[in-house]
């Protein structure tokens, strides 16, 4: 008799634990806290930390005038959601500020997102552009201590004596943002990028906050 009673209890446990480590759950590495913030996107729309907020993200930091990781960072970012898209990835959006905002103006960025438009190049790209939100409207500072402080990633102007004069220092990684405007993981996004990671990472986001 006795087990007889046991055994509900003994399967009711074993359902609980397979729900709670069940494939496709979504595991943070971090809980950054992204200080609150209103921007200026290429379409001259303020967008601010609030607005986000309940949306899955993926940010990066770059400029239009980048010699180096930031084309490599754009093309990286337009093939993940180029698999976003094959996959029926609605509820995202993808966050680039940029690290140089006296120079990138919301028009400037406009032009600059354009051309990345077909950045694969493998077969026809699919694109949505109302899912980019490239942001400026600030100073130098504001980003600096927006992008060290909430997103761990480190900001700085070459001097003008240096060999590197007009670039800028910064952080090279993408950043999934959740619902709760909280910095969650960190992705390698210039070389070795995980893009099968990054989309199973979103998805598995997206679903637990629905």
């Amino acid at each position: 008799m006795r087990k007889k009673f046991l055994l509900p209890y003994v399967l009711l446990v074993i359902l609980i634990l397979s729900a709670c480590s069940g494939p496709g759950g979504f595991k943070a590495d971090h809980a950054y806290d992204i200080k609150p913030f209103e921007f200026t996107n290429q379409h001259n729309e303020k967008v601010s930390l609030d607005d986000l907020k309940g949306e899955v993200w993926l940010a990066q930091f770059v400029f239009t005038n980048c010699t180096t990781v930031c084309g490599p960072m754009m093309f990286n970012m337009s093939k993940i959601q180029h698999e976003l898209i094959e996959d029926g990835v609605e509820d995202y959006k993808i966050v680039s500020f940029s690290v140089d905002p006296d120079f990138d103006t919301p028009e400037v960025l406009q032009t600059y997102l354009d051309s990345y438009a077909a950045a694969p190049g493998d077969g026809e790209q699919k694109w949505d552009e109302s899912k980019w939100e490239m942001l400026t409207g600030y100073t130098q500072q504001e980003i600096a201590d927006l992008s060290a402080k909430s997103f761990k990633m480190p900001v700085a102007a070459y001097p003008e004596t240096s060999p590197e004069a007009g670039q800028v220092l910064h952080g090279t990684s993408f950043a999934l943002v959740n619902q709760e405007g909280k910095v969650v993981k960190t992705y390698s996004g210039v070389e070795d990028v995980p893009y099968d990671d990054i989309v199973k990472d979103m998805k598995a986001l997206i679903k637990e906050g629905a």
